[in-house]
C-alpha cells in the first residue's frame, strides 16, 4: 500500500484509497485485521490522527468495522446490498435533480428497468414479498392516508416486487431507481392521480406476481407506467395553462 507525499491530495484520501484498493484487490481480506493505527503511520509515515481520519472514512463506506478490547481494532468489513442502498439511492438521486433529468426519461428508465424483474419476480417471490405488496396496497386504500405516506408505501410496494426477483445485484441497481426516481415522479403526480386507479393496477401486478404470470406483471407495469406518464402530462399542462393566465 502506497501514497504519494507530493500530491496535493489530502494524506487521509490517499491512505483510505490505498486501503480499499488492498481489499478490493484481495490483499486485505473479509474479516482480516488491518495493523494498527502506530503501524499504519509507520508505513505511511504520517501522523497517527493522518491515519484515524482515514479509518474514518472507510468505516463510513462500511468498507471496515472497529471492536474494542484486548482483540479488537479494525477489520476489513463484509459488505452488503443492503448496507449499499442508502448511496446508491442519494447518488442517483443527486444526478436527478443536478442533471435536470426529465419526467420521461426518468420514468422510462426506471419502468423499463422494474419490467425487467417482473418475470423473475413471478418464479422467484417469497410468501413474504408477496405480504408486503398486499399490506401496502391495504394502507394505500386507507381514507385518511397522507400524501406523504402514500408515496412511502408506492415505493415500498414496488420494492417488494423487486426483492422478489431474488437478485440481490438487480435490487442494488434499482434502489435508485425505485427509491430515488419514483419519490420524484410522485411528488410530480401525488396531486393529479386517483389513487383507486393506482391500487387497482397495483392489485393486477400482484395478482400476476402470485400467480407466476410474468408477463401479465409487466403488462400491468406498462399500464402503470401509462397512467403515471398521463398524469404528470395533466400537471404540466396545468401548470403551463396557470403560467399564462
Amino acid at each position: 500500500m502506497k501514497i504519494d507525499p507530493s500530491s496535493s491530495d489530502d494524506l487521509s484520501v490517499q491512505i483510505a484509497q490505498a486501503i480499499k484498493d488492498a481489499i478490493i484487490g484481495g490483499q486485505l481480506i473479509v474479516d482480516e485485521r488491518l495493523p494498527s493505527e502506530a503501524e499504519l503511520a509507520d508505513h505511511f509515515q504520517v501522523s497517527r490522527p493522518t491515519v484515524r481520519e482515514a479509518l474514518k472514512r472507510l468505516a463510513a463506506q462500511s468498507l471496515i468495522r472497529t471492536q474494542r478490547g484486548a482483540t479488537g481494532g479494525a477489520f476489513v468489513n463484509r459488505l452488503s446490498f443492503e448496507d449499499a442502498y442508502p448511496q446508491q439511492v442519494t447518488t442517483s438521486t443527486l444526478l436527478l435533480s443536478m442533471n435536470a433529468v426529465s419526467f420521461d426519461t426518468a420514468c422510462e428508465a426506471r419502468y423499463a428497468l422494474e419490467r425487467a424483474c417482473a418475470p423473475l419476480s413471478a418464479q422467484r417471490r417469497t410468501a413474504d414479498h408477496l405480504a408486503t405488496m398486499r399490506a401496502e396496497m391495504f394502507r394505500q386504500s386507507q381514507p385518511g392516508l397522507t400524501d406523504e405516506a402514500f408515496c412511502a408505501s408506492d415505493v415500498a410496494f414496488h420494492r417488494a416486487l423487486v426483492d422478489g426477483a431474488g437478485n440481490p445485484v438487480l435490487s442494488y441497481q434499482l434502489a435508485g431507481a425505485v427509491e430515488a426516481m419514483q419519490p420524484l415522479m410522485n411528488m410530480i403526480t401525488f396531486t393529479a392521480r386517483d389513487r383507486a386507479r393506482i391500487v387497482d393496477l397495483h392489485g393486477r401486478i400482484a395478482d400476476a406476481i402470485e400467480s407466476g404470470d410474468g408477463t401479465a406483471a409487466s403488462e400491468g407495469l406498462s399500464d402503470l407506467e401509462k397512467e403515471t406518464r398521463k398524469l404528470a402530462s395533466d400537471v404540466f399542462a396545468a401548470r403551463a395553462a396557470a403560467v399564462s393566465t
